[in-house]
């Protein structure tokens, strides 16, 4: 699938607080907790549970939650195909970092060890 201009510029304008329910309720619904939606977040952005509910109040969008973000430097092992894109041939650096969070969420709701998810040897 072809990424363009538009479909960037939409994801970077998303905002976590209109995300974060729905990833949550994914994973609830799979038998997952909060806290290790939280845990992956934290891993892969490097904020601790304080910034993420500051990021969700103010209604941070993703563009912004990715620039004040620390990428994981394990981040790249991230690789397949989320919501019909292969995340590693994503060229936007934004998109790519999206679509990194949402795998991890995916990871996550499908019942993968943490271990696996956060990449740990």
């Amino acid at each position: 699938m072809t990424i363009t201009p538009e479909h960037n510029e939409r994801m970077a304008k998303m905002t976590l607080a209109s995300i974060y329910p729905l990833y949550v309720t994914k994973v609830e619904r799979k038998g997952r907790t909060k806290a290790e939606l939280d845990q992956v977040i934290q891993w892969l952005t490097g904020f601790d549970e304080a910034k993420i509910r500051s990021l969700i109040d103010e209604n941070a969008t993703f563009g912004k939650l990715f620039d004040q973000a620390q990428l994981n430097p394990n981040a790249h092992l991230i690789t397949g195909v989320i919501c019909g894109y292969r995340i590693e041939e994503i060229e936007n650096p934004l998109t790519r970092k999206i679509r990194y969070l949402d795998k991890l969420v995916d990871e996550l709701a499908k019942g993968k060890k943490l271990e696996k998810i956060l990449r740990t040897s």
